[in-house]
């Protein structure tokens, strides 16, 4: 009996029907071309950082005493002209009559130490000579008491000793979308009250909660700390998509956590967004901590990496990551959300920073090394194979420099008709190949031959 076999017909994740390419088979690299697009969205920058800076401080001037001390906190996030608004903030201050000096505002980053934490300010340009005021860099806390936490224990309230001692606190941070969690106050100002101003031992004690800890104590703790009266008040930064400083805005100590949950909804209007719903594969040429506090935003890959949580758009097969930035001084946390990544990266990992800053959020599967390849061509070898599409022309694929900058990418062609979401896209350039050198680097984004 001759047996006639049925025709298959393979569908994508949405539903739509694919072209069958060679069963069985793994896309070839030599098949695969990209395009660079950019993507267009809302921006305002402000021309004038230090000015603006300089005109929001006015509002504290009547609250400085001659020879006040006042702490400036600055945190471990790669904010967008960070040096030129610290600066600016500390020259006021000393106009006022103040004497300012500056906090490394960070819990486990900088691998918990007090050196450590000024290297990574150092890496944002933010150092004594260039501040013109000093930093002290410490991880001793004094304790402030306690709130009631869940059960019968409750959370005890930390800040830096340093800032503790000095007569002012005046808090610094960019507000965003939280990498872990949701809720009116995400990473802003009531975050650096917390996490930041209370060092490695308020981390460790409000992460205890995992995420709805974080989601709940955050904002209570915050408040906590402002009823203390050594908060002078704050300056927010809120960033566009492509990481220019949008927002300025000064802030009360009384009106933090109101104002910091005002600026989170702009904040997440400007957020950048890759505009598909599903992928086959995506390529991440760099992790890092100056890129998010995740290394990896989840915000923008869809995966949040943290058990119990659920995954949003968009949905991803399969991640390739490359490289780690030098501003990461190791730390690759963030690293786990990806699946598979070469042995080049693999080797620039510093286990004592990363497990540090893992094991105070708790988040474990961050810190899980990927399956490693010998390098990077081999990675994207095995990224094709299983990525769940045979065919090139089917082939749903976006490489990006990092998920602090999506303004240009890359996609293949299937994806070229479904760039929504975007108010306006441009197409820059066809047909891009995939290079290696000969020891099979991956050229990185910025290095590609135009």
């Amino acid at each position: 009996m001759q047996v006639i076999p049925l025709e298959r017909k393979i569908f994508n994740r949405n539903g739509f029907l694919m072209s069958r390419g060679r069963e069985g088979m793994a896309i070839k690299i030599s098949d695969v071309r990209l395009n660079k697009i950019k993507l267009c969205f809302e921006s305002a920058p402000i021309g004038d950082i230090p000015g603006e800076t300089c005109a929001q401080m006015e509002r504290f001037r009547s609250k400085v005493k001659p020879g006040m001390t006042v702490a400036i906190t600055v945190g471990s996030r790669g904010i967008a002209n960070i040096a030129g608004i610290v600066r600016a903030i500390a020259d006021s201050l000393k106009t006022f009559g103040a004497a300012p000096f500056i906090v490394p505002a960070m819990g486990s980053h900088g691998g918990a130490t007090a050196e450590g934490q000024t290297a990574v300010l150092a890496g944002y340009g933010v150092t004594e000579e260039a501040m013109g005021v000093p930093i002290r860099s410490s991880m001793a806390v004094e304790a402030l008491g306690e709130i009631p936490g869940i059960g019968s224990d409750p959370i005890k309230l930390y800040m830096d000793r340093n800032a503790y001692h000095a007569d002012a606190v005046f808090i610094v941070n960019r507000v965003k979308v939280h990498t872990d969690f949701h809720g009116p106050n995400e990473s802003g100002i009531a975050k650096m009250l917390v996490i930041g101003l209370g060092k490695h031992a308020q981390a460790m004690a409000t992460h205890a909660y995992l995420v709805n800890g974080l989601r709940r104590f955050v904002p209570l703790v915050a408040e906590a700390i402002i009823a203390s009266g050594k908060i002078l008040g704050a300056l927010a930064i809120v960033e566009d998509g492509y990481d220019q400083t949008s927002i300025l805005q000064s802030v009360d100590a009384e009106h933090i956590l109101e104002e910091d949950a005002r600026l989170l909804i702009r904040a997440r209007q400007l957020m950048p967004a890759l505009p598909f719903a599903q992928l086959d594969l995506l390529m991440i040429d760099w992790l890092g901590k100056n890129i998010s506090g995740t290394g990896i935003d989840p915000n923008i890959v869809g995966r949040i990496a943290i058990r119990g949580e659920a995954d949003s758009k968009p949905e991803i097969t399969t991640i390739c990551l490359f490289d780690l930035t030098p501003e990461s001084h190791g730390n690759a946390i963030g690293v786990g959300i990806a699946d598979l990544i070469p042995q080049s990266l693999a080797d620039k990992i510093d286990r004592k920073p990363t497990y540090e800053n893992v094991l105070t959020s708790r988040f474990l599967c961050r810190g899980a090394i990927p399956l490693t390849l010998p390098t990077d061509k081999k990675t994207v070898v095995a990224g094709l194979s299983c990525c769940g599409c045979t065919n090139p022309k089917d082939l749903r694929l976006v490489r990006i420099r990092d998920t602090l900058h999506i303004d240009e990418i890359y996609v293949s062609d299937a994806l070229l008709a479904e760039r929504e979401g975007c108010t306006k896209t441009e197409i820059l350039e066809r047909g891009i190949p995939l290079e290696f050198d000969k020891d099979g680097a991956l050229r990185k984004i910025g290095e590609i031959t135009q």
